[in-house]
């Protein structure tokens, strides 16, 4: 290059310039080919080396399962009555997007279709946690004078729709209330326990009775249709579908006329009776007073009807039946007479003189029997028909606790029956290790005294009783309580028998001493001298019964107790047991009434309309 001088241009070198062109044409050429071969090894990579992995998650992006919910299973008494089916009803539903304005349009809504401030929390919640463009619902359970007067409306209202669905319907209403149970929406902690999967197109599950027990049985199989959508998640189109399946339906040992019965009998006192077939431990009533209506529950119950069950002083939502802990007072004595004769300790013709009042040698306490003054000379068959305090504190104190226990223990006091119920407790059954891992306490030898008159620590549910009961009119063969019956796939399918498990081994005695209770239990109900011969010696039946009557209040010294001066929720609790016909037991009943104050007197005649109900109905084709 020739050197220039000053504000003079250099000349380029053309060879120099085409040069350096040429090499970063190849750099840039170079660049570009190693592009296209990376993108290209991309195509191929995905295209051809991933095309199934890539091609399944397009169409998982672009095909959704839909689920589809089960038709729950209905629920059936043993004679076929309906007592919990499935009901087509109208629940409103808005779709926020399409809605524009949400609480201006709900404000409008309210002019049309009562909202109550909890539907509104509902709706605001689920609104929360669901996208613009789902359907959320605001009302449940729509009268047809609702949906009427929508249908007039609906043009005002885009975004709203009112959708059929199916709901739950107890048909009974309150007198299965405790048995039955009911089902309710799914909330947070049943989300935490839920598989998922199967609860996918579900929004209600069973909270409580046969319903929670059965809620496997009672789902179903949730269904899904393939459903085409766009990249927002819309539905496009239904590309197959898998249908649901329904859930199975229940066949329960519950017969619904004697069910009602029962409730009447208890003519609206609070209390609890269980019926049981002896023969196979089929549960024929239920009963828990006061209840409620299931009802309420299904869709959502208002805070004020919550509020005043919750508020009631009867607890109408406790199951007294199941949950309820009473002292079993004298209907622990036909026990306790079994075991007298099973150990050897008595004889049928045994006597013991009765002066109205018991000491322990050495001891200064006196337990008094109910008739001042005593009975005379007793047997163990007046013992029970007049129900003789002396008689059974007696027998207690030469058994001892420490052979007591085992022996109510096999008649399944003082453990879960195993009712296919939840939550069963297993009462108390006194004994020595009870009271010191309870307490820390020894056992003293006046509490033996009365353990033999079913008071003091005894705690026991009127299944519990029921089934010891059944237990013994059926002379010492068990069976464990069961509701269930049978189960069916469908309506036109073929029932399926539920298999019983096996329950604790048989009793021994022998047909003597099963005879010499059950003839005192006669007594009570048939003899001039029994306790209860008022609601038994008109029965066309034999009835073998016996009636507890559990203190509230204790007496003190000489201190009498006055039912009409007591308290009411201080007076005793009163209950009966009864088994018939005697000779053939095919019900055992166990009943208490609370704050009865007598067993004979507010239990007896309540038993007496159950058996009457079950064994002479009133016509013929309720007959067992």
């Amino acid at each position: 290059m020739i050197g220039l001088g000053r504000g003079r241009r250099a000349v380029k070198d053309p060879v120099q310039e085409s040069n350096l062109f040429r090499v970063r044409a190849a750099e840039g050429f170079l660049i570009i080919a190693l592009c296209l071969s990376v993108l290209l090894g991309r195509y191929v990579w995905l295209q051809v080396l991933r095309h199934d992995e890539f091609s399944g998650r397009a169409d998982e992006n672009r095909i959704k399962l839909k689920p589809l919910p089960p038709s729950r299973g209905l629920i059936y008494d043993r004679n076929g009555v309906l007592l919990a089916e499935n009901i087509l009803d109208y629940r409103l539903e808005v779709i926020p997007e399409q809605a524009g304005d949400v609480d201006a349009t709900l404000a409008r809504l309210g002019q049309v279709i009562a909202i109550s401030p909890d539907d509104r929390d509902q709706f605001e919640a689920l609104r929360q946690v669901k996208r613009r463009f789902h359907n959320i619902p605001l009302r449940y359970a729509l009268s047809e004078q609702e949906v009427s007067r929508f249908a007039l409306e609906r043009h005002r209202f885009p975004g709203v729709e009112v959708v059929p669905y199916l709901t739950r319907f107890y048909p009974q209403g309150s007198d299965f209330a405790h048995v039955v149970g009911y089902v309710g929406r799914i909330d947070d902690e049943d989300r935490e326990r839920l598989e998922d999967a199967r609860y996918s197109a579900t929004t209600h599950i069973g909270k409580t009775g046969i319903e929670r027990y059965y809620e496997d049985l009672l789902l179903g199989d949730v269904g899904y249709e393939r459903v085409e959508t766009n990249a927002e998640g819309r539905a496009l189109r239904v590309l197959g579908r898998v249908p649901s399946k329904p859930g199975r339906h229940l066949r329960l040992s519950i017969d619904a006329r004697l069910q009602r019965a029962a409730v009447a009998a208890f003519a609206g006192r609070p209390g609890a009776a269980v019926a049981i077939d002896p023969r196979n431990g089929e549960v024929l009533a239920m009963v828990s007073q006061p209840a409620f209506d299931p009802n309420l529950f299904v869709n959502g119950i208002s805070r004020k009807d919550y509020a005043a069950l919750i508020a009631d002083p009867r607890r109408p939502l406790y199951n007294r039946a199941v949950l309820g802990g009473y002292e079993p007072g004298s209907t622990i004595k036909p026990f306790i007479g079994l075991m007298g004769l099973r150990l050897g300790l008595r004889t049928p013709g045994d006597t013991i003189w009765s002066s109205g009042e018991y000491r322990l040698p050495g001891q200064n306490a006196v337990w008094r029997d109910w008739k001042r003054g005593g009975h005379g000379e007793i047997n163990l068959r007046e013992a029970l028909a007049q129900s003789v305090n002396t008689y059974f504190y007696d027998l207690a104190v030469d058994t001892g606790i420490d052979r007591l226990e085992p022996e109510m223990r096999a008649f399944g006091f003082g453990a879960p029956t195993g009712l296919d119920l939840t939550g069963e407790p297993s009462g108390v059954l006194p004994s020595r290790s009870w009271k010191q891992k309870r307490f820390g306490k020894a056992w003293y030898p006046g509490e033996t005294v009365i353990a033999g008159i079913g008071q003091g620590y005894w705690v026991v549910t009127p299944v519990q009783l029921a089934h010891a009961l059944s237990t013994l009119a059926a002379r010492g063969v068990s069976h464990r309580p069961h509701l269930l019956m049978s189960l069916q796939a469908g309506i036109d399918a073929d029932p399926e028998p539920v298999a019983i498990l096996p329950d604790r081994p048989p009793i021994e005695a022998t047909p003597a001493q099963w005879d010499a209770v059950r003839e005192g239990m006669e007594a009570v109900m048939h003899s001039p001298t029994g306790t209860a011969r008022a609601f038994g010696f008109d029965a066309p039946y034999r009835i073998a019964g016996k009636s507890g009557t559990a203190q509230r209040a204790r007496r003190r010294g000489n201190q009498e107790y006055n039912e009409n001066t007591t308290p009411e929720h201080l007076r005793h609790q009163a209950l009966f047991v009864a088994f018939a016909p005697a000779e053939a037991p095919t019900i055992a009943v166990a009943l208490v009434v609370e704050h009865g104050s007598s067993g004979s007197k507010a239990a007896a005649p309540v038993a007496r309309a159950i058996l009457d109900a079950y064994l002479n109905p009133p016509s013929a084709e309720a007959t067992p």
